[in-house]
């Protein structure tokens, strides 16, 4: 029995602790249930329930074994007994159900409001209860403090003094609740309220409070001196500043603004720069500690910003600005930045994502004002020129050692870009009301000149040295740095050498400047070759090593400018297109192709500013053998030879390029020479002539022929348009120039004395053989509206050469069509016409040319017109009726011979 007892005991202890483990794990669940019910979101309530409900039970093995699962997993049966048992058990207790009956009631009736209602009530009594009545209640207080300030004055109760000082306890009152408050652990009770923070609130009205007492202690009633108001409101902005660091960044806009304001609050009757900069210096420093400690880059960015607009401010409207100070208030930007605000670089992985968006607004202000001691005449004429150039250095450091003051890089280059810019003879050029540029000289000292090369040569240096390494530095972890850094080392060099010699150094020809130019293209090569050296994987060509090749390819065509003249510059400018095309051969970069279609690029911009090579009044009038045999010739070859090698190599859109470019140079150049031959050696004056015309279209018919011979050995693109650019532009010279502009029956030109080989043979016959040809030759190659477009257009001519030889044999050397017409060649026409007809018929038949045929049937109807319509009022007797009998005997063999040869032949274009 007591075996029994003892059993008992100890199972009925067992139960009940199994009991009150299950209690406990139920009140949680039920606390989770009340924390997660909120009025107006009742599905995610029950989804949460649900979710809670389904959580597998906290029991431990042995629980797990008094409710039958020996493996403590889940119970996928149960006995109805014991489910009657678990309901009437502690879920179906009176306080559960209570509790349940508690939660699932404002469940159904918030399931039942309208959705819209949930939503918007809950944000009104936030805003009302909250936000909305913490600012108005401020406002109240301001301006219950304002009215009561202002009726003490009006009825002269308190006396300045009081009310200043009065004012002063209110805002040491005011800032003390805050904090008071604050420290009591105050919290803001309700989601979406965060605005409304009392103790913030109070601390800004106190702050306010006590800017307004000092300024008007000093401004209106002059109580305290300038320097005695200026140390207060300094001090009180820095203290604002630096209670935010519990009140929030809210406070601290609110002393930083105070504090940049207050030099303007201060007025001083001998102003001392240095007092103002270090002042801001001070709240400088002091804004960035705090805004690092909180990482607010709003207020980092608001606080360099009102500084830089304070240089700017001072540069603009002080008569004569001190160098030094400039130069210190800028570098504790830099330092702030650099050392403040970036002390706490990050790693590697960081600096992929760039750049620093804070630091954009030190770049620029800073820029600026490095700008302005550049260029301002002002500033630049005393020296300005050296300040600038050390805030230059800074800014370069600055952006080297804190990768992420990227934007510090681009100010810096930026700046001495456009200073350098602005003192070349480029920068004031002005256009008079003639149409003439004229080119004024910046009126700059002797100093100042050597100033700027000295400085051009520093900077250049120090651009293009920090420029290459830091791009090698990150060319593993950052595409943005390594590229930035890589252009910037070769654009800034660039433009100074460019600027330096267009201003000091020989326009014509400037042999040390080539020297200069020359070492800094070898610097470049090297710098890109090195920069490969560590790409991952090495030796890919990515963008910074671009940048550095494209910039020794400036230099390249910057060098050729200063160490030769006009025509060698064009010629070995064009022969330079193969260097990069043969490099490709040891490398694959990318940038190798464009570097080459750059040098067509060069040389076409060459050649529009003066297609003579040398000038015109340097070209010799000698026949083809003159600068424009190489000054033409040697790009076409070059480019030829270039889109040969890269064919082999890349074999990417620069091939295309230049093959583009051999064949548009080689047609120039035959194009030129030709115009040089008829115009006795002067290209630039006098009107193009039919026989000049005729040469111009047989080279364009022949550039056709031989880019549609190319592609079919190197198919390519560019050769196939191109020849179908010529076929057309063929076509449309012809319409426009030999049958209607400059045709001899219009022109009354004349035509040579001659009988056979004269101005018409070599405009319409030659014309019309080449077009026939290439028509022939690109049946099978091109489409079939090119060849049928030649053939006509071959047709033509040959029918023009044929009627005008006609005319010619009446008329003599001038052709005029106002010269009348006999009955004789009246009717030389209608049976010429009705010849080539056939001709044309019998030519179409034998080469299975559709369009032929046509022409011919077309030349024939026109014939039988004239016959019926002109020959029969103009001629009379014989000739009249030799004419009809002539084209009857015509037509009637025009009709057998179709009727015997059509059948045979395929209609085939």
């Amino acid at each position: 029995m007591d075996i029994f007892s003892i059993v008992g005991f100890v199972v009925l202890l067992v139960i009940v602790a199994r009991q009150r483990s299950q209690l406990a794990r139920i009140e949680r669940e039920l606390g989770k249930l009340r924390k997660l019910v909120v009025p107006g979101d009742a599905e995610s309530a029950l989804k949460s329930a649900e979710a809670l409900a389904a959580e597998p039970s906290p029991l431990t093995s042995s629980e797990a074994l008094l409710e039958g699962r020996p493996d403590g997993g889940p119970q996928t049966s149960e006995p109805e007994d014991v489910q009657e048992n678990a309901a009437s058990g502690p879920w179906g207790s009176p306080a559960a159900i209570r509790d349940e009956e508690t939660v699932s009631e404002p469940t159904r009736e918030d399931g039942a409001a309208n959705p819209e209602e949930q939503t918007k009530k809950p944000d009104i009594e936030t805003a009302l209860g909250t936000r909305w009545a913490v600012w108005v209640g401020g406002v109240a207080l301001a301006l219950g403090g304002l009215f009561l300030v202002r009726y003490s004055i009006e009825a002269g109760i308190f006396g300045p003094g009081v009310r200043l000082a009065m004012a002063a306890i209110l805002g040491l009152v005011l800032t003390g609740a805050g904090e008071f408050i604050r420290r009591t652990g105050f919290k803001v009770p309700t989601e979406g309220a965060a605005g409304a923070y009392i103790p913030a609130i109070l601390t800004a009205a106190g702050a306010f409070t006590l800017f307004g007492t000092v300024y008007a202690a000093h401004g209106i009633y002059g109580f305290i001196g300038p320097a005695m108001a200026f140390t207060l409101l300094g001090l009180i902005g820095i203290a604002t500043i630096a209670a935010a660091l519990v009140h929030g960044q809210a406070l601290a806009g609110v002393g930083l603004l105070g504090a940049l304001a207050t030099p303007m609050l201060v007025a001083s009757q001998s102003p001392n720069p240095w007092a103002l900069f270090g002042y801001l210096a001070i709240v400088l420093a002091a804004t960035g500690f705090i805004a690092r400690i909180r990482r607010w880059s709003l207020l980092m960015a608001a606080a360099f910003a009102g500084v830089g607009l304070w240089i700017v401010l001072y540069m603009v409207e002080a008569p004569m600005p001190g160098f030094g100070v400039l130069v210190f208030i800028n570098l504790i930007v830099l330092a702030v930045l650099g050392l403040v605000w970036l002390g706490n670089e990050p790693g590697p992985a960081e600096i992929r994502v760039g750049f620093d968006l804070t630091s954009i607004a030190p770049a620029i202000f800073v820029a600026v004002a490095t700008l302005l001691l550049f260029a301002e005449p002002r500033f630049a004429d005393i020296g300005g020129a050296w300040p600038a150039a050390a805030i230059v250095a800074a800014m370069i450091g600055t952006a080297l050692f804190r990768p992420r003051a990227l934007p510090v890089l681009y100010g810096a280059a930026l700046a001495t870009v456009f200073a350098y810019l602005k003192v070349t003879p480029l920068a004031e050029m002005s256009i008079d009301l003639s149409g003439y540029a004229t080119i004024d000289t910046v009126p700059v000292t002797v100093g100042a000149d050597a100033a700027m090369i000295r400085i051009g040569v520093v900077l250049g240096l120090l651009f293009l040295g920090a420029g290459l390494w830091s791009a090698r530095r990150h060319i593993a972890s950052s595409l943005a740095q390594s590229a930035s850094w890589a252009a910037w080392a070769a654009v800034v060099p660039l433009v100074i050498v460019l600027a330096l010699w267009v201003t000091f150094g020989d326009i014509d020809r400037d042999f040390v400047y080539a020297a200069v130019t020359l070492l800094l293209l070898a610097v470049l090569v090297a710098g890109g070759e090195w920069i490969a050296r560590a790409e991952e994987p090495p030796l890919t060509g990515g963008l910074a090593v671009s940048f550095a090749l494209a910039g020794a390819g400036l230099a390249a065509i910057l060098m050729l400018h200063m160490a030769f003249g006009s025509g060698l510059t064009t010629v070995l400018l064009g022969a330079a297109a193969v260097v990069p095309a043969l490099a490709t051969r040891w490398r694959s970069y990318p940038v190798l192709g464009w570097l080459a279609a750059g040098a067509v690029v060069a040389v076409l911009a060459r050649i529009a500013f003066d297609p003579t090579i040398v000038g015109a009044e340097f070209l010799s009038r000698t026949p083809v053998f003159n600068w424009l045999l190489p000054g033409y010739g040697v790009p076409a070859v070059a480019f030829g030879f270039a889109a040969w090698q890269l064919a082999r190599t890349t074999n990417g859109r620069p091939r295309l390029v230049m093959e583009a470019g051999a064949a548009l140079f080689a047609l120039l150049g035959v194009a030129m020479l030709v115009r040089h031959a008829m115009h006795g050696g002067v290209i630039d004056d006098g009107h193009v002539s039919l026989a000049e015309q005729a040469i111009y279209t047989l080279i364009t018919l022949g550039a056709g022929a031989i880019l549609i011979s190319i592609d079919m050995r190197s198919p390519s693109s560019v050769l196939r348009y191109g020849s179908l650019i010529a076929g057309v532009v063929s076509a449309l010279t012809i319409v426009s120039q030999h049958f209607i502009i400059l045709n001899p029956l219009f022109t009354d030109e004349s035509t040579g004395r001659i009988p056979v080989f004269n101005l018409l043979f070599l405009a319409y016959l030659l014309p019309a053989a080449a077009a026939g040809a290439l028509a022939y030759y690109a049946r099978g190659k091109r489409p079939k509206w090119y060849s049928a477009m030649l053939a006509l257009m071959g047709a033509l001519l040959a029918f023009a050469f044929a009627t005008l030889s006609v005319r010619r044999f009446f008329k003599g050397e001038f052709i005029g069509l106002w010269s009348g017409m006999e009955q004789v060649e009246t009717y030389s026409y209608s049976a010429l016409w009705l010849l080539l007809g056939v001709v044309l018929l019998v030519v179409g038949v034998r080469f299975s040319s559709y369009v032929l045929r046509i022409a011919s049937a077309a030349l024939i109807a026109i014939a039988v017109l004239k016959v019926f319509l002109f020959d029969m009022s103009e001629l009379e007797g014989v000739l009249r009726a030799l004419s009809f009998i002539g084209l009857g005997a015509v037509l009637i063999g025009i009709g057998l011979f179709y009727q015997r040869l059509l059948s045979r032949a395929p209609r085939q274009g």
